[in-house]
This record gives C-alpha cells, structure tokens and sequence, in this order.
C-alpha cells in the first residue's frame, strides 16, 4: 500500500469513530432525559371554562411534569379547548377568590413550580375572559388534517359541537355563532326547525338544479297582486339567493314553511320527502299558472308511460297514457326473501308483464269471451330529470307493523335508460284503443304513486290508435331518444333510522367542479364516490329475508338523475346575468344581512344581568333584566338603572349606586366606591350569557351615607329578642368578617343588641332559658291561611239541640251563645276575636288570682311554658267530661235520632269536588318545605294574657292520672282517632305557640270569604290545632275537616289526628269544611249511582261514612235518609244494591250480609257503586254470577239496552240458555263475545260484527280468552241467522258520523289507535283551511 493512502486512512477512521461517539452521548443523553423525567414530579392542573355558561361544567384535565414553563401550560390549554392562544385568562380557581388574584401570564417562561403550583396535588384553575372579551375561536382552516375527517363524514352529523376542538373537549350544545361563518366548501347549509330535515334535503337538491334555479329566478313577484309572506314562488327566490350570497354557514327555513301555511307545529312533524315533493310541485303549478314558468314542472320532471293490456289469443291491445314525475321502485318483490341486486333490475322488474289467466282472466272485446292476456307497462318517454323513488317502507303481515327494509340495493352513476322505451309498439298492427275498466285499473302496480294529470301534449291521449300518422310520428321519438338516453346521478337523499322515524340528509353533487358534497342541515362538507358507495345499504352476509334487520340503517331513498344533453344542460346563472329583479333582492337581503350583523355585534358586546330594587317607598322587591353594553361606564348603567326601575318621582339618582348581589343567599357581595368611570365590561368579568351574580340597585335617604361593602365579608340577620314582651323582631342585616371574635361582633351590633338586666333568665342553662325556649318557638313557627266555611245556621241549631239535651254544660253555654248567638244573627269573625280576648282575659285573671292545684310546685316567677296555662283549653277540659256524658246521654236514649242529626250534620256544606286520593298515601308523602318567616313584620309570642296565643294540654281530673299523649301508637285505619275507645277525650299535649288573626284576601283569592292568618308551631298536632279552631269555625272540632290546599288548588283532607304540621311550610294554604271528622275504624267513602243504560253510567251522589264491622244492610239503611235529603232519592232498602267499583267498571255485587274488613276490603276514599234495582234481588250467594248481556241486532245496525243475566255457574252453556230465555233467539243460533275496555265497553255498530271475537271455543267463562271471574263483565250476543244490512255509502256516511260523534261523547276508546300520521298539506292561501270536512 503507497504510503500516502495508509496516511489518508486514518482520518477517516477516526470521524467515524467520532460520530459513533457522538451518538452514543446523543442516545445516552436522551435516556438521562427520560429517567428524570420519569423521576421529576408531575403536577396535575384542572381547568374550568367559565367563559360560557354552556361550557361551565366542563372539566380539562393536563398532567404536566413540574418543569413544563407557563407559556406551554397556556399552548397545551389552547389546543384543547380549540381558542386562540392569547384570547384568554387562567386565574387560580383552589377556592382564592379570583377577583383578587391576577391571572397567569402567558408569556412567562417561568416553571409550574416556580408559579406556585403543587406537584402531586389537584390545581384548579378557572379559564376566564381576557380584559372583558370572550376568548377567539381556532377556526378550522388551519387543521387540513381534521377537515378531510370531517369532509369524508356522510352520515348524520352531531347536532352540538366546537368548532375546531379535539376530541377531549366537546361542546355540550351548539353556538350559534358556530353559523356565521361560511362552510369552506362555498356552499351554505339550512337549519333544523325541528324535524324538517326531509325538507332541508329537497330544498338543497332543487337549488343544485341548474335549470330549476335558473327558472325559479326568472320568475318576478309581483307584490301588488300576492302577499310576499304567503308566496311560496317568492320565498324559494329568497331562500335561494341567501344559499347563494349569504356569509352565514346556515340559514334559517321558517320564512318558507310559513308561505306553506305552516305552524310552529308543523315543524314536529316529520314527513317522507317523495311526498313533499309532490305537494311542492302541485303548489309550485298552482302559484304559477298563467306565467311563463307554467310549465315548468312537467318540462322537467314530468314522462310518459303507456299502462295496456293485450289478449294473447288476436293480439287486441287496450291501454291508456299515463304521465309521472317519478318512478317507484320496489326493493323486494311481494312475498319474496331476496331483494333487487340493483336499480337496472328493479326497473326490468317495473315493466316486467304479468300474465291474466285461470279465474283473472281478461273479456276481450274482439273475441267477445274471456282470454289469457298480458298486461304490463311501457315507457313512451322519460323526463328531463329522472327521479327514481326506491320504496324501502313496507308492511310486515306477520307483526302488522310498518318496517323499513334496508336491504342493499345498487345504483349507478351513469344510468342507460333506452333499454326500458318501447319498443313493441312498432309492430303492433291490431293494436286498438280500449276503455275497458279493467284495461284502466286492474294491477296497476303504480296509481297509488303515478299523477292522474293526463296530458293531451304530442297528440298522445287515451283511445289513440298508433296505426295512424300522428302515432307514428310518436313512435319515431322513442327511437331518436335511444342514443341520448344517458342520465348522470347528480343527488342522492339519503334516510337514516326506521320507519318510525329518522333523519334525512343529501348527497349533491355540484354541476359546477363536479364534486360531491353532504348537506346535512346546517353541515355541508365535501364527499367522495366511495361515500356514495355506502347508501347503497345491505350488510356484507347473504341477503336473507331478516337481513335487513341487521343491516345499516343509512341508505338512498330517493335519486335524481339528469339526461347529459350539451344543448339542454345548463350552468348556474352567474351574478351579471342575474335578472335586474333578482339583483334588487340581492342587494335587499344583503342590507339586512349586515343589519342583523351589527345588531349580532351590538348583542355580543351586550352584558345582560338580573336586577333587582327594593323599593324606597313600596318596600316590595323588585326584577328587572338590565342590559348594558360593556362600554359604558358604572355612572351610565347606573342612570339606566335608574331609569328601568321608574325611580325618578320618587328619589334622586344621586342616591342610587349598583352593587354585586347574591339574590339567592340575599347577600350583598361588595359595592364599586371609586368606579363610576369603569366599564362595566370590566367590573362584571366580560360579556357572559349567564353571571353567578346579580345586581342590585341600592338607594338612600338624602341625609345618608351609603355603606362600604367589601369582598369576603359575610352578612348576617340580627333579630332583636325581648324577654318580657315575648316577641322576635324582624331581622337587622350586619355585615362582619369570618375572623371577628364573639366580642368584636357584640360590639359591632351593640346599636341594635339589648341584653335585659332584669332578669335572672341569663343565670339558667342555654336550654333551660326563656330565651331558648323563645327562639325555639320561633324557628318552628310557620304562617297558614285558613279558608273558613260559610256557617251554616243548621249546624248551630243543631250543635244547641246538643247542649240543651245535655243539660248546663257550663262555659260551653256561655261559647255557644258568643261564637253562635242567636240563629239569624251570626257574628263576624272580628267580633268573635274580641269577644274570645275578652273572655279569655278575665278567665286568666281569675286563673292568676285562685292559682293552679295541679302544678303548685312549680314557681310561678319564672316564665317557663310549662305554668302558662291557656284558658281556652282549660274551659275546653272543664266541661269535656259533660261534653262526653252529653254524647252518651244522646246515644243511649235516643239511638236512631243520634245517627240521624249525625248524619245531617256531617252533610252541612259537603264538597263533592273533592279529590279521593288516598290520604294513608298524602301523610307519608309531604314534603318539607323550606322553613323561613314570610312575613317581615314582629310576630308577638304569646302569653297568659293572649286571646289566642299558647297551645297548652287539656288537663281534666279524668285523665290526670293517665297521661296519654297524641302520639300514641294505634291500629291504622284509615285514619287516627280523637277519642279513645271509651269517647272519652285523649290525654294532654304541649304547649305550643298558635295565634289567630282575621285576614283579608287578595283579589281572586276567595273574595267573600272568611279567612284566618295563623302563626302555629308546626309541632302541634292536627287535634290540637282543630281544637284551636274551634272558636272559630262554630263547632266542635269533631264535626269539620281540615284540607290542605296544593299549587295546583287541588285538595286533600288531612285526617291523621296524631300526626304533626311539620309537612306544612310557610303561606300554605288550609280549607275548613263542616262535616263530622272520622273516629277510629271509620272510612270516607264516596257513592256513585251506577245507570247501565244512560250515556254516562257513573254518577256521583254523596259522600257517606262507613265503619269497621258494620254489615251491607246496616250501610244501606244509613245510607236511605241522606239519599232521601242530598239527592232526592226514595228508596227501600230491598231495591238497590252496593257494588264494587273499579274507575268506571261495575264489579262484585255485595250481599247484605258482608261484613267489611272482613268480607269486603275497605280504605281510605273508597268508592262504591249503587245500582237501583228493577225487581228483587237475584244475587243470594257468592257463588252466583252477574254479567251485563246486550244484543247486536245485525239487520237493524243497533245495539238493545243492558240486561242484567244471574247465572249460577261459570258454564257458557247455562249463559247461552240464558241469553236464549231473554231474547227468544234459538239456543243452537246464539253467538256471543266479550266486550272490550271500560264499561259500558262502547263500540260502533260498524266495526262490532267483525271486530269482536264471537263464539269462543270455551266451555266455561274463566278461561282464556274471556277470563271472567267477577260480576260486572259484558257480553254481546247475536242471532247467527241474521243477515247483516246493507248500506249504501250516503247511509254508511250518515251513520259513520252519528257513531263519531256518539262514541267522542261518551269518550271510550275499545281499540289500541297508535298516532295518527298528520297529512302533508301546502296551503296556497298562506293559511290552513278551517273547515274540518276537507281534512
């Protein structure tokens, strides 16, 4: 080797080895990297986007190693959330109030660490407005990537979403100003009303349709001779011309449908989008007669068929021409499991003939007889634009349903169609016109879809020979339209889901770049063939009969193919050549667009926050919207503020100002001194659609000083509490800070705190005080209205004949002439008030002065609850034990006279409207209402001296002994007792706070009417606070009920003695109603009549009470007198029965004999037939079976009235013998079947001899399909040997709306109607028609 080459080799060798190194390092370097990474402490940021009240709850969740710099927390964020880096604020949100803090910078190449973050541990960070403006959205030019994703989706696309985001951050509801930018494709979408997508997808095919649009702009409206809201011409012009200039990336479709003489609800309403196709163009025909686009639709849409039939024996052609706008094509032949591969074979398959022989055979005119023949269709001549209809909605037989069949079917983009013109005509010498009806009708496998407009163009028309010249000439046509017969697919409408519904969407393409696009409402993105490829449908297996079930639900519904002919295809006008009228629109519709664009602007820039005033002088709260634009200053939105609440009569604006208020929490968050000159952009955070705070507009008395409210102080209500008057004021309002001590906020509200010195009460333990036992009543003292009933004068007489029976009952007498006086000169509630202070202060007195034996250990100095004693309970207790043996006296001597002034007195002022809700079910179902005073004013507690202020026990020397409470536990009846088992009055309760206050009612709330405001301890029990209403109501506590009144004015009794008031809140409201109060074992039940045979079966009658143990008769003969008085029915008790009532089903008849709750089961708000019988009773036993018979008389289309039928056994055999006793028909010629649904199972005589099941094979009735086991059932029975009338249609008409309007009268439903699919209609008046016959 030369030496000078062995020197060259060494520096070679020595760089590589070099650069070996120096990867090794690289590589060395990078996995040091890495291990620290994986060492070095990761810090996890949450983020919240409170930027948008839509996007408030959304969460970012980035975990970090601790060294990653601010600036790329801010990147990473960005990215995301899909905004602009730099458009927005992060602010610490670890529960630091953010108002104080300043936002990170994001620019700061500072680490996480170093900014204060904590590694390991959750750091909350809150996304905020950056200097008062909403943060930029990324648009999506930038990320090509992510477009063609987008653009290759086809399928119905996301309602909601960001614009521009990742898939780890999701808008939950869509921006509109995610539509005011244009799609990058150019083209403009149409935004969902509701459900009118199908819509949506034609109005795009037509404005890709060159010739259409073309023709549509042509056209000028002329405003003197139509309304424009109601011009249907008018408002496609207008929707097409925004499609074409409009920036937006939607638009609206609400100015179309209503030109349609559309509702709002016409938008809920989803339609099939061959139908609306047809109605549009019948419309567009319509609107347009007369004028140069007349015909349009029929030059473009419009072809010709020839429908024929041909006797195969001499050749005699009959045929008729059709016209169509569209070809119907079957998926699946009739009774076959495999679907048409393609459209090719589905359209062989439309013309394909079928041949009449056998029974269907054909009458030739020429051979005279019937004939094999052919019959069949022929296209003569195919429109401009081809549209291919691909009828995937059918009817499954085996489960009556409707069912969409998804089955693969495939279409080309080129479609030949000189294949399907016919052909045979030209050699067809015995051809002939024929009228024949069954030429015309019979198979016409398409009248339901083809257009019945036959048209006289060409010469062509029904009954024309093609022999003679002008046929011939005709016949030449099909043969020069072969070799143009090329049509290009230019709009697939593709449906999404079931037959039940869906969503449609379309795939255009553009004449323009030839490119296909998807318009999906609002979306319009670009599409490829292959996505075309996939509406085809199907799945990859077989094609069986249940394939579809399992194939993709997304497929072609409708196609629309144009004939390539260079000398008619035509481009979009462009916007020189735009007619002078059309460029007038234009211009119009572009001002208004760039009006609403600066009102968007003005809207966006708008801050609109609740407001709200406490009114100098009304002292009321009042609301109000204030919206402020977020350059204006505190000074200017104060003065509109001013303005808003129409404060300027009563005080000045300079004392006024706005604060941050908490209305919720009643709390003012802090007041802006020094900020008149700020924007209010920057004071509020931004341009927000929702604030988590209010304003309030503060005002002052001249001689004030507006208080400084600072952020992080709290407030609190200060009641003022005095010990000897008994009373808690309103609440004061103090503002104080969380880390004042006890002694600091003593001496901030010393103004307004008083401690009393002279008491002792201070000395006692907490609970033990006078002052908790105070704010103890206060915190569970709520406020009713008590609704009073009209006093009757009966009920007094009567309650007098009472204690006059009784003998002297004392103080009773003395009460019963103060609350009751003489009859016909009833006292008012105040004069009862007055009258009960009166007396009960002198009785308190005199209780003071003798002093109380049964608590004489207890110190009388103190003001413990326990030595008040209220005078009103001590009367009661002083003469309960003559009330008691009042009662007795009166049951014992005169029994039967007891029950009846019982009962009527029970009756006084009884409410039938009254809901029969289980009231077991109501007691354990109240809520408990937020508990707070409403009303602001002092609310004076009670003492020994108060009318009608302290709830104290009913102490008697009876049950001294015997201390018994209300609450004690007893059997569940329905309802809980006021009397023990011996009648004697239950032992004591507590004494807890109620006073009574005459109350006058709003407008509207029972004007004329007595009410009571009553401030009651919710701890009280529904006894003890009937028992305070006494005074009040007029009577004894015993004989009238109480109701609670619900938001929706409807009522419930509360019957629960025992139970507490704690279900009741603050302003509800309660109803009195005289009537007895159930004992214990007793039920409320309410009677209706039941009348077989009247229109409505079911009549309320009364409401009686019926008791544990009592038999039927004994329930009848009570019931006999009240019938006699509240209904004016007389009746022994022989002819009517008690029946079970189930809604309006008439069931099992009760025997006299039956006992309840031991026979027959019994609850609360029972309901119970009576039936007045004809004759005697027929049911004597159980064992016996009652069913409600009625005959169908088939020749005479009626229905006989109800007979009852008593059969012994479940035998059908017995049931036939007798329905053959009572209608004379021969046993061997009954048939007989059972009603359906509610009783009186109503039916029309149109459908009842097919519809109802006749004859069942059964031999007894308690098997399937009859199933009856109980009285009450109906059944219908025929004479099989009737023949059935024949109606002509104007008697079949007559009777179908005498039986529409009986059976919507009586409103039963016997069968399962699903909704009714509601009539696609296009109104040409802008209005529906009104008159329901054309419907």
């Amino acid at each position: 080797m030369v030496p000078g080459e062995e020197n060259q080799l060494v520096p070679k060798e020595d760089v590589f080895w070099r650069c070996r190194q120096n990867i090794f390092d690289e590589m060395k370097k990078k996995f040091l990297q890495i291990e620290n990474a994986a060492e070095e402490p990761r810090v996890l940021c949450i983020i919240q986007d409170t930027t948008n009240s839509k996007t408030v709850n959304e969460r970012i969740t980035l975990n970090l190693p601790a060294s990653t710099p601010v600036r790329k927390l801010f990147e990473d964020v960005a990215n995301k959330v899909g905004y602009i880096n730099g458009t927005f604020d992060l602010a610490w949100g670890n529960g630091i109030n953010t108002a104080d803090m300043a936002p990170l910078d994001h620019t700061s190449d500072k680490s996480l660490l170093d900014a204060n973050f904590e590694a390991g541990k959750k750091n909350f960070l809150h996304l905020t407005d950056k200097d008062g403006e909403q943060p930029q959205i990324l648009l999506e030019d930038s990320s090509s990537v992510e477009d063609s994703v987008h653009d290759r989706f086809i399928g119905p696309l996301p309602r909601e979403g960001s614009v521009g985001s990742t898939s780890d951050y999701v808008s939950q509801s869509y921006s509109y100003s995610s539509i005011l930018n244009k799609s990058e494709t150019g083209y403009v979408g149409l935004v969902n009303q509701a459900m009118t997508c199908y819509l949506n997808s034609l109005l795009q095919t037509l404005f890709m349709t060159p010739e259409f649009r073309n023709a549509l702009y042509k056209w000028e409206f002329e405003e003197s001779e139509e309304d424009p809201v109601t011009s249907i011409p008018y408002q496609l012009q207008r929707l097409f011309v925004l499609l074409q200039t409009s920036k937006k990336r939607a638009i609206e479709t609400t100015d179309v449908t209503r030109s349609f003489g559309w509702d709002s609800s016409e938008a809920w309403q989803q339609h099939d989008v061959q139908e609306l196709c047809r109605v549009m163009f019948d419309a567009l025909e319509q609107k347009w007669k007369q004028t140069e686009q007349a015909d349009l639709i029929n030059e473009l849409y419009q072809g010709k068929l020839k429908d024929y039939v041909r006797c195969l024996e001499c050749g005699y052609e009959g045929w008729r021409i059709d016209t169509y706008l569209d070809i119907p094509l079957v998926i699946r032949p009739y009774g076959s499991s495999q679907a048409f591969a393609s459209v090719e074979e589905a359209l062989h398959a439309f013309i394909q003939p079928e041949i009449l022989d056998g029974p269907n055979q054909y009458f030739c005119e020429r051979c005279k007889k019937k004939c094999d023949a052919r019959k069949g269709l022929r296209f003569l001549h195919f429109p401009y634009l081809l549209t291919l209809q691909l009828k995937r909605f059918d009817f499954d037989y085996t489960t009556m349903h409707r069912i969409k069949l998804n089955d693969r079917m495939t279409f080309p983009e080129e479609l030949d169609m000189s294949t399907f013109i016919d052909v045979e005509d030209e050699k067809s010498p015995q051809t002939e016109s024929c009228t024949d009806s069954g030429a015309e009708n019979e198979g016409s496998c398409h009248s339901d879809q083809m257009s019945n407009d036959f048209s006289n163009d060409d010469g062509v028309d029904e009954g024309i020979c093609l022999e003679n010249s002008s046929g011939t000439e005709k016949i030449s046509k099909p043969g020069l339209e072969k070799n143009s017969l090329i049509y290009e697919l230019f709009s697939v409408m593709v449906h999404s889901g079931s037959a039940a519904g869906g969503h449609y969407y379309a795939c255009i393409k553009s004449f323009t770049d030839e490119q296909w696009y998807s318009f999906n409402d609002q979306h319009v993105s670009r599409i490829t063939q292959e996505d075309i490829k996939k509406t085809h449908g199907g799945s990859s297996g077989s094609r069986g009969y249940y394939s579809s079930a399992f194939a993709s639900s997304t497929n072609a519904y409708m196609l629309i193919y144009r004939l390539k002919d260079p000398t008619r295809n035509a481009k979009f006008l462009e916007v020189d050549e735009y007619p002078e009228h059309i460029k007038n629109l234009v211009q119009r519709e572009r001002e208004l667009e760039e009006q609403e664009k600066r009102q968007r602007e003005i809207e966006r820039n708008t801050c609109k926050i609740k407001l709200f005033c406490l009114h100098p002088m009304k002292q009321v709260m009042m609301e109000n919207k204030l919206e402020v634009h977020k350059d204006k200053t505190l000074k200017e939105a104060v003065e509109m503020a001013y303005k808003m609440m129409d404060l300027e009569d009563v005080i000045p604006v300079d004392c006024c100002r706005l604060v941050k208020y908490d209305e919720f929490h009643d709390y003012l968050e802090r007041s802006y001194e020094g900020e008149e000159d700020t924007p209010m952009g920057l004071l509020l955070g931004g341009v927000k659609s929702t604030y988590m705070f209010d304003l309030l507009l503060e005002t002052r008395k001249p001689d004030q000083v507006f208080q400084s409210y600072k952020p992080g102080e709290v407030m609190v209500k200060v009641h003022v509490v005095d010990l000897k008057a008994e009373t808690v004021a309103a609440p004061v309002t103090v503002r104080a800070y969380l880390n004042q001590t006890v002694t600091e906020f003593k001496q901030l509200i010393s103004k307004v705190f008083v401690e009393s010195s002279e008491t002792l009460d201070y000395q006692m333990a907490f609970t033990d005080s006078h002052l908790w036992k105070l704010l103890d009543r206060h915190a569970n003292t709520i406020r009713l209205f008590v609704l009073l009933p009209e006093q009757s004068p009966g009920s007094y007489s009567k309650r007098t004949a009472y204690q006059k029976a009784g003998g002297d009952s004392g103080n009773v007498d003395d009460d019963c002439e103060r609350v009751k006086g003489p009859v016909g000169s009833l006292k008012s509630v105040e004069a009862i008030l007055e009258e009960s202070t009166e007396k009960l202060k002198s009785l308190s007195l005199q209780q003071q002065q003798d002093g109380d034996n049964g608590d004489s250990s207890k110190s009388t100095e103190t003001s413990d609850f326990e030595n008040i004693e209220s005078p009103l309970n001590e009367r009661d207790s002083s003469t309960s034990v003559d009330n008691r043996e009042l009662e007795q006296h009166i049951q014992t001597s005169d029994p039967e006279n007891f029950q009846s002034e019982e009962r009527s007195d029970s009756d006084v002022n009884n409410d039938r409207s009254t809901s029969s809700v289980d009231s077991d079910i109501l007691s354990s179902s109240h809520s408990s209402d937020t508990l707070c005073n409403a009303d602001n004013t002092q609310i004076p507690l009670a003492n020994g001296l108060d009318s009608h202020s302290i709830t104290s026990s009913r102490r008697t020397k009876a049950n001294e002994g015997k201390k018994e409470t209300w609450d004690t536990a007893e059997e569940d009846s329905g309802t809980d007792s006021e009397y023990d088992e011996s009648g004697k009055s239950r032992g004591e309760t507590q004494y807890l706070y109620f006073k009574a206050d005459p109350y006058a009612a709003d407008e509207g709330a029972g004007e004329g009417h007595k009410w009571l405001m009553v401030h009651v301890d919710k701890r009280i029990t529904l006894a003890a606070f009937k028992q305070h209403l006494e005074p009040f109501v007029g009577v004894l506590s015993s004989h009238f009920k109480v109701f609670r009144v619900y938001a929706s004015n409807q009522e419930f009794e509360s019957v629960r003695l025992n139970e507490t008031l704690s279900s009741f809140s603050d302003d509800n409201k309660i109803t009195i109603r005289l009537g007895r109060a159930l004992k214990k074992g007793e039920y409320r039940v309410k009677v209706y009549q039941l009348l077989v045979n009247e229109q409505e079966p079911c009549k309320f009658l009364l409401d009686a009470v019926f008791a544990k143990g009592m038999t039927v008769r004994q329930s009848k003969e009570e019931l006999i007198p009240q019938l006699r008085e509240q209904c004016g029915l007389e009746l022994s008790i022989d002819r009517f029965r008690l029946r079970k009532k189930t809604w309006k089903n008439p069931g099992t008849v009760f025997l006299d004999y039956h006992i309840y709750e031991e026979d027959i089961n019994i609850s609360s708000n029972w309901e119970v037939f009576l039936e007045v019988l004809d004759g005697v009773e027929k049911m004597k036993s159980m064992s016996q079976l009652a069913v409600l018979s009625r005959r169908w008389k088939p020749s005479e289309m009626k229905l006989d009235p109800f007979q009852e039928v008593v059969l012994e056994s479940s035998s059908v055999d017995e049931l036939r013998e007798k329905l053959s006793e009572i209608s004379g028909i021969p046993l061997e010629d009954i048939e007989f079947a059972k009603g359906r649904g509610t009783f009186p199972c109503d039916i029309s005589v149109l459908d009842i001899h097919q519809d109802l099941d006749w004859n069942p094979k059964v031999s007894t009735l308690n098997v399937w399909p009859l199933y009856i086991c109980d009285d009450g059932a109906v059944i219908f029975y025929r004479d099989k040997t009737e023949e059935i009338m024949e109606l002509t249609d104007e008697q079949r008409n007559e009777l179908m709306k005498k039986e529409s309007s009986r059976l919507q009268k009586t409103g039963h439903r016997v069968t399962y109607s699903p909704r009714k699919e509601k009539a696609l209609k296009i109104y040409l008046d802008g209005a529906p028609n009104k008159d329901l016959t054309q419907d």
